[in-house]
């Protein structure tokens, strides 16, 4: 699969999608290190689910305010380094927060981590649009968004594992520990694989300032429709099985089976996805209808009591549409993108992720301490048929 989407460099092109692919995997296992262990962490250190919110918006108004400036550095400095760089510091945040025992250290080194988070979609986008063949490059978004979701599938699994063999905290510096060795991976990479990027000049198309880009419609309703879809995950990925549990009285593990579920269908829609992409470019079509099916699967799962194998299929519907969707979302950035400008404007755009991420705790958490679980699932349907305004009429700048 990897193979059919690289461009003629060969061996060159296939090194750097993978190390690309796999600083990918790690990013998405970060952002999902707390979900699954929330319970023990919440009950370890007596806080409400608003509180320990604080971690979860700590790490998203980092990278929210930072996400952007990174990607200004990718254009001008190359994104190799700065990779690296954003690996090691999220790892050391997540191993210190394993051996502190401090709730509000925790915190902090949540924010911490949101400082290597801002690195990944600046540098990931910006690299694969250099080294990967513009008719593959659809393809090739759809194997590291792939990776993405595969690191999001597998975290929930492992760190409940690690939890049971050695406690939350040794699953927090096992996970820091492995993000260094990806870490060495990228690092390892040959120079002619990653060459240095050509520094960019401070103007955008027509010579108008990179700001003005920025600035511009399509580019604005890129950013809400990620900040959309940063809170229709985070409402899956943070809150659906305590509020399946609350709801149904569904057993953890059950509903971890539903969100892992929901996760691999994911990372296998995203594959489907990157061959439709290859076939049409009716990005917004595409966008559009899987938003509508991810809805009505998850306004099901808050309506009805589907039982283990129903709940579990029908957040598999779920993720496998919300995964078909992702390679048209990035197709449908990359189309009103000036040459030379991937690196702001991803970083621009995606910084909507971490936007929804401080907004997405504010709603959903008070919901569960309000004691209205089943409105995770309304709010979520509702938030994917908002998003679908943001993805009609895009026009080029």
């Amino acid at each position: 699969m990897t193979q059919a989407v690289l461009s003629t460099t060969g061996p060159s092109s296939t090194r750097i999608l993978g190390a690309i692919s796999a600083a990918h995997f790690v990013s998405h296992y970060y952002i999902l290190l707390l979900a699954p262990l929330l319970p023990f962490v919440r009950a370890d250190y007596g806080v409400s689910y608003t509180e320990i919110g604080f971690a979860f918006v700590a790490f998203n108004v980092i990278s929210a305010a930072l996400q952007t400036p990174a990607g200004f550095l990718v254009d001008r400095l190359g994104g190799r380094t700065l990779l690296v760089a954003g690996l090691i510091v999220g790892a050391a945040a997540f191993v210190l927060a394993g051996l502190v025992h401090s709730f509000w250290f925790m915190v902090a080194m949540f924010a911490l981590a949101g400082v290597g988070n801002t690195i990944y979609h600046p540098a990931d986008y910006a690299l694969l649009s250099q080294h990967i063949s513009p008719k593959r490059i659809g393809q090739a978004f759809s194997v590291h968004t792939f990776a993405g979701m595969l690191g999001s599938a597998v975290a929930p699994p492992a760190l409940l594992m690690m939890h049971q063999l050695w406690g939350w905290r040794s699953a927090f510096i096992v996970s820091g520990l492995f993000g260094l060795a990806i870490a060495g991976f990228v690092a390892a990479m040959p120079e002619a694989a990653a060459p240095a990027q050509k520094k960019a000049d401070s103007t955008g198309p027509n010579g108008k300032p990179d700001w003005h880009v920025l600035m511009s419609a399509p580019i604005l309703l890129n950013l809400f429709f990620f900040m959309l879809l940063a809170m229709i995950t985070a409402g899956i990925y943070n809150y659906s099985v305590v509020a399946l549990n609350d709801v149904y009285g569904t057993p953890m593990t059950t509903a971890n089976a539903g969100l892992t579920g929901f996760l691999l269908a994911s990372a296998g829609g995203v594959l489907l996805g990157g061959l439709l992409v290859g076939r049409t470019s009716r990005h917004t079509l595409v966008a559009t209808l899987c938003l509508i099916v991810t809805a009505a699967f998850v306004l099901l799962v808050g309506v009805v009591d589907l039982g283990s194998l129903g709940l579990v299929g029908a957040l598999s519907v779920a993720g496998l549409f919300s995964g078909v969707m992702m390679p048209s979302r990035d197709m449908i950035v990359r189309a009103v993108t000036p040459s030379g400008s991937f690196g702001k404007v991803f970083g621009f755009v995606t910084t909507g992720f971490n936007l929804g991420g401080i907004v997405a705790p504010l709603v959903f958490g008070p919901i569960m301490d309000h004691g209205s679980p089943r409105l995770v699932f309304a709010a979520v349907a509702a938030l994917c048929l908002t998003s679908m305004a943001t993805v009609v009429g895009k026009t080029r700048i």
